[in-house]
């Protein structure tokens, strides 16, 4: 068996292609195989070395180290695609079910609803082309990450199968291949398209409702979607260290009441001490944003918009000028504060229970909606804000609470 094994052939990489020894043993500090010649060269003299196997088995260690990262990362793909196929059958399920009662209620619509009925079809038919898109690009972003994992990994294991000197060539650009970082799951379908499917299945709750408001609703819907005011939802939660001492805070910053006794809260800079009011914590410089918020019927209170800016101490007054957009109400009467100030008119039974507030920071619009219908009920002129930080602001009197919608 002896003599056999000195017959061999010398490994592939085996021997120093400058002195012809063996390579046994490894330059840590290089991270390559040399002969011992090399070793004792000015090259090498100063550089740590240890034999070739106790490298190769430390190497290998580190490498199984980090197939056990790739095979996790490769799994979390593998659970991300399942979910994001499901998503999308769920949201398409979603889309099939409206198709089919927008196609119903149409048919009773006659003459103006049939124009409308295309129009909702052809909407509806873009949703299913974005979620169709975005599954698409969702799945082969997915496939890709995957592929690579799986071509990375095959390639580690089989590294690590080859002999010692073999396997030793090249380990640092080894390592940098295989020491990739973690997947980051992409983005599959936007934050705002579950919503908007439901938004439309909003609008067919009831069909005696859509038959008194389907118009006036759909046209103001219309001007919406033509880009007069389309953004992002914004999670606006309310900043305590603004809240006046009389106000009371749910436990999640997202509803606001007005209390019976002042709390004993520091009078820091940022915090209201006359007027009854509050702001959100996020705050704006560019975009459109939009929020919603539930109210009581009747009361004393106000939502908009104030500049970082706004007067928090002393009498203020709840105008533009002032550097606040807001509508109010007190009890039945609703107004917006302008110069002079303008009155907007609902009847008891119409009056709204969500208010949907509209930002858009580069024109310096501020635009309040009725959640429910999308019926307008106002809008301030453009106004400069200057790039200046915009935060939601609201103000609760007696009787009155405000709660954020999620």
């Amino acid at each position: 068996m002896l003599s056999l094994e000195l017959a061999k052939e010398p490994e592939l990489g085996s021997v120093c292609d400058r002195h012809k020894e063996e390579l046994k043993v490894f330059c840590q500090k290089d991270q390559t195989p040399v002969c011992v010649v090399c070793l004792l060269s000015r090259d090498h003299r100063e550089h740590p070395a240890v034999p070739i196997e106790e490298a190769a088995e430390d190497y290998k260690d580190q490498i199984r180290s980090r197939l056990e990262s790739l095979k996790k990362n490769r799994e979390a793909i593998l659970s991300f695609k399942l979910s994001g196929e499901n998503k999308s059958q769920e949201l398409l399920k979603q889309l099939e079910t409206e198709k089919q009662k927008i196609v119903s209620e149409f048919q009773q619509l006659r003459q103006f609803l049939e124009e409308q009925e295309r129009l909702r079809l052809a909407q509806l038919e873009e949703l299913n082309q974005e979620i169709e898109k975005g599954r698409a690009e969702y799945v082969a972003k997915l496939s890709e990450e995957l592929s690579s994992f799986s071509s990375l990994i095959s390639e580690m294991e089989q590294k690590c199968q080859q002999p010692v000197r073999e396997f030793l060539q090249d380990i640092k650009g080894t390592l940098s291949r295989c020491g990739r970082e973690k997947f980051q799951n992409p983005v599959a379908f936007s934050s705002d398209l579950k919503w908007r499917i439901w938004e439309s299945s909003q609008r067919n709750a009831s069909l005696e409702t859509i038959m008194r408001t389907f118009k006036d609703s759909l046209l103001s819907r219309q001007r919406l979607d033509k880009g007069k005011f389309l953004g992002s939802k914004a999670n606006v939660t309310l900043d305590p260290d603004t809240a006046h001492p009389e106000l009371i805070l749910s436990a999640d910053r997202k509803s606001v009441r007005y209390g019976d006794t002042r709390q004993d809260l520091a009078d820091n800079p940022e915090r209201f001490d006359t007027i009854c009011c509050v702001l959100g914590s996020e705050g704006f410089t560019v975009g459109r944003h939009y929020w919603e918020v539930g109210v009581e019927v009747g009361g004393v209170w106000g939502m908009g918009v104030a500049r970082a800016s706004v007067r928090r101490k002393g009498r203020i007054s709840l105008y533009p000028e002032q550097g606040i957009w807001a509508v109010q109400c007190w009890e039945d009467q609703y107004r917006a504060p302008t110069s002079p100030a303008q009155s907007i008119r609902f009847s008891p039974s119409s009056a709204p229970r969500r208010i949907r507030v509209f930002l858009d920071c580069e024109r310096g619009q501020v635009t309040f909606f009725d959640a429910g219908t999308w019926d307008p009920i106002f809008t301030f002129s453009p106004a400069s804000f200057a790039g200046e930080r915009i935060h939601p602001f609201f103000w609760a009197g007696s009787s009155a609470r405000l709660t954020l919608s999620p």
